[in-house]
């Protein structure tokens, strides 16, 4: 009678074990998975690498993104921009290097922020004095994009959300 209970325990906790390592092997969607774009513009190769969070039926500009903080233009860690030669963002010369991407955002107005820290987690530790540059530009209402997602193009890049789009010029 033991030995049937002692059996009957053992496999109980083996189908245990098996049940719960299935359960662990399994992939949980990532809330805010990487994502890259990368192109040409110019002559100058562009990549960008950012989290890309969901608005999720979440109040974005204004709330989950204050207006007037910086932001990292993304989600957990910092947007990152690279770019193979020199170009010109906004009128203003960017040398060829890799940065931190930061916006300051408000309704009418974005400060596009290059900074010389790429790795960075958030803005926690975003340091103004390793500004590379910063350009201003206006958004524009545009269809609505559930996921963060930058694009680029020919005449630049631009950061789409929500019912916004971000576009920056480069040269």
């Amino acid at each position: 009678m033991k030995s049937k209970n002692l059996f009957r325990a053992a496999t109980l906790c083996v189908v245990a074990m098996l049940f719960s390592a299935f359960a662990f092997a399994q992939d949980k969607p990532v809330a805010s998975p990487r994502d890259s774009v990368s192109a040409k513009v110019n002559g100058a190769t562009i990549t960008i690498n950012y989290g890309s969070p969901s608005v999720k039926g979440r109040s974005i500009y204004g709330a989950l993104v204050p207006y007037g903080q910086v932001w990292r233009a993304g989600a957990n860690e910092a947007t990152v921009f690279t770019t193979d030669k020199d170009i010109m963002v906004e009128g203003k010369k960017l040398p060829a290097g890799t940065y931190g991407l930061f916006t300051i955002p408000t309704a009418t107005t974005w400060t596009i922020i290059f900074n010389k820290v790429a790795k960075q987690w958030g803005a926690y530790k975003y340091d103004e004095a390793q500004d590379a540059l910063r350009v201003m530009v206006k958004p524009v209402k545009a269809p609505m994009s559930e996921r963060l997602v930058y694009k680029i193009y020919g005449k630049g890049f631009s950061l789409n959300w929500d019912k916004l789009s971000v576009p920056v010029r480069i040269k």
